[in-house]
């Protein structure tokens, strides 16, 4: 299968096996509070430094699903692109993403139904290089 890195909307018809986009975001302070704020997530291992400090992690770690969301990102504006809706999605949480790390989606075409309108993909975010999400997704397009 050939890597092909996708950086602008394309046909439905257009999209192959192999085809890739990615996001890259780094995690703020803000971005934690703003996620705690809407998902009522305020777990202190996110967001009290001095619980943190004292936590298995050392420092304050951000919300996997604020990473996950990335791939939403992705989706709906590159690949498959506007109109597109989520069938399904997958997340394993290999490694903590901290303050300040700058995580890097990536999602991959693995298959694509044409008679459904659906694109499977893997997904996995890395950062520094390292995964720290990795999981599927499934799409439809119509």
């Amino acid at each position: 299968m050939a890597l092909i890195e996708v950086n602008f909307k394309i046909p439905f018809e257009d999209i192959k096996e192999g085809m890739f986009v990615t996001y890259s975001q780094t995690i703020t302070d803000a971005d934690v509070k703003t996620f705690a704020g809407l998902s009522g997530d305020h777990n202190p291992v996110h967001v009290d430094d001095a619980y943190a400090e004292n936590s298995r992690f050392k420092k304050r770690i951000a919300h996997g699903l604020i990473s996950g969301s990335f791939f939403s990102a992705l989706f709906g504006t590159k690949l498959p692109g506007p109109g597109c809706v989520y069938v399904a999605q997958s997340y394993n949480f290999k490694r903590p993403v901290y303050l300040e790390d700058t995580v890097t989606a990536i999602a991959t075409v693995t298959s694509v139904d044409s008679k459904k309108r659906r694109v499977f993909f893997d997904t996995v975010c890395k950062v520094k290089n390292k995964t720290v999400i990795d999981g599927t997704a499934e799409l439809y397009v119509p």
